[in-house]
């Protein structure tokens, strides 16, 4: 089955959209195939600005209408505890919400962005997909990651080479309750790397402080930028760590 197959026999749907690659790819497919779609993007504070800014413009170049809906998963006992299941409670979360306002909008389904390479085994939210009754296009149409991305190039889509991007959830250790504070730390540190040149990288809390996790080519950036950094990061940090292991 080709996404051109899946949308002619699936012709109204709901795009669960979070800007990233995946999702560009999956709504420009629903656009150029489908007939009728809509983008729903969830707002919170999982979710840093430059995110929901590139799904605007994305949802914009592309002439798809997007309806941004407000969460608050820390309201959620289950996800703000940041147990093992936590990417579960907070998938069931984002994808009720989009149902209710496709079911509003009268569209009949809700279609994600998972592809093949995504194994359940390691996803747990992906448990909520097949709960809900939510399709995943390009998992369905064997697309691995490498596919979508060469999808999107050929799509002409600028999010192609994008790096993949966790919320900013999965920077708390499991087990440590999660809170808006060190949400925001977080995102104003990795802001700052970005600002200074850095990509595909996470900024973990560790203890109170900071642990960096770079590729292989950017280590010996950080090093030389390692009073910048420090500088910028110490009001919000007890410690900025480098982590030698790198990113894969």
């Amino acid at each position: 089955m080709t996404l051109r197959d899946f949308f002619f026999h699936n012709p109204r749907a709901a795009v669960a959209f979070s800007g990233g690659v995946d999702s560009a790819v999956l709504l420009w497919a629903a656009k150029t195939y489908g007939q009728q779609v809509r983008a729903y993007c969830v707002r919170s504070p999982f979710q840093p600005a430059f995110e929901l800014a590139d799904a605007k413009q994305l949802a914009d170049d592309l002439n798809v209408m997007l309806t941004i809906l407000e969460t608050d998963p820390l309201s959620s006992p289950d996800i703000a505890a940041n147990g093992p299941d936590r990417c579960y409670f907070c998938k069931r979360l984002i994808l009720s919400t989009i149902l209710r306002a496709a079911q509003r909008d009268g569209l009949p389904l809700v279609v994600d962005g998972s592809n093949a390479s995504d194994d359940p085994a390691q996803r747990p939210g992906m448990r909520a997909l097949e709960e809900f009754g939510v399709r995943s296009p390009l998992r369905e149409c064997g697309l691995d990651k490498q596919a979508v991305r060469q999808l999107a190039q050929k799509a002409g889509l600028p999010v192609w080479n994008k790096p993949a991007y966790a919320c900013l959830a999965t920077r708390v250790p499991t087990g440590t309750p999660i809170t808006r504070e060190d949400l925001a730390r977080v995102e104003r540190a990795e802001a700052t790397l970005s600002g200074l040149g850095f990509s595909d990288f996470r900024v973990r809390l560790y203890h109170g402080g900071a642990r960096i996790q770079l590729p292989p080519g950017q280590l010996a950036q950080a090093v030389a930028l390692r009073d910048t950094i420090t500088t910028a990061l110490a009001p919000d940090f007890s410690a900025v760590l480098l982590d030698l292991i790198p990113r894969p």
